[in-house]
């Protein structure tokens, strides 16, 4: 096996018993059991347990990270680029909090740590942002004067939903289904309609 895929496997046994047993009750002792690769393997990829928790956290993002670039990739209008961008990120992370059980609780009280190893993951998703919304612009569907500033802006509002996201609590009955019509007419509305420029 590769260095890369048994540092890989490595993560997901990892995963998994975080998962199961939460990160307190997991030690890295039942992580090199569990993996069937030994101690010693395991110590040459990671020092504690904290760093497996860490690529965890950097795994469970790449695959968040994949999603929105096969979404960003599509030949579709900007418009409804940015729309289904911002319902895959909430629905990644909905996804990746769920299947993860008791791992969930260490994201929610370990904030910091997580925010910590997601910096590059929410530099690239702004970067994701900002080409979409700019050749939005350039194709004369999006009237912004600073694409950065939409971009940043965009990014850090979906981060404040994915908490309620997450619960169902999106707001005074919204689901997922009923709040997108809401979020397209805000897209199309603000960015796509001239008479209606943001950010200027």
């Amino acid at each position: 096996m590769s260095i890369s895929k048994t540092r890989q496997k490595l993560v997901d046994v990892a995963r998994q018993l975080f998962a199961k047993n939460g990160l307190a009750g997991t030690t890295m002792n039942d992580i090199a059991v569990a993996s069937g690769k030994g101690r010693r393997t395991l110590y040459t990829y990671f020092n504690r347990k904290e760093d497996v928790y860490y690529a965890v956290i950097e795994s469970e993002l790449e695959r968040l990270s994949d999603k929105l670039d096969e979404v960003a990739a599509k030949k579709i209008r900007p418009q409804d680029k940015i729309v289904e961008l911002i319902y895959t990120h909430l629905s990644m992370i909905k996804e990746t909090v769920v299947r993860n059980g008791n791992l969930r609780a260490e994201f929610f009280r370990n904030i910091w740590t997580v925010e910590k190893v997601r910096k590059n993951f929410d530099e690239d998703e702004i970067e994701l942002f900002r080409k979409v919304y700019a050749d939005g612009k350039a194709d004369g569907e999006f009237d912004i004067d600073n694409v950065d500033l939409v971009a940043d802006i965009t990014h850090y509002c979906i981060k404040g939903l994915e908490v309620p996201f997450i619960y169902g609590r999106l707001g005074h009955g919204l689901t997922e289904e009923t709040s997108k019509p809401l979020v397209e007419k805000v897209v199309y509305g603000a960015l796509g309609n001239k008479h209606n420029s943001l950010m200027k």
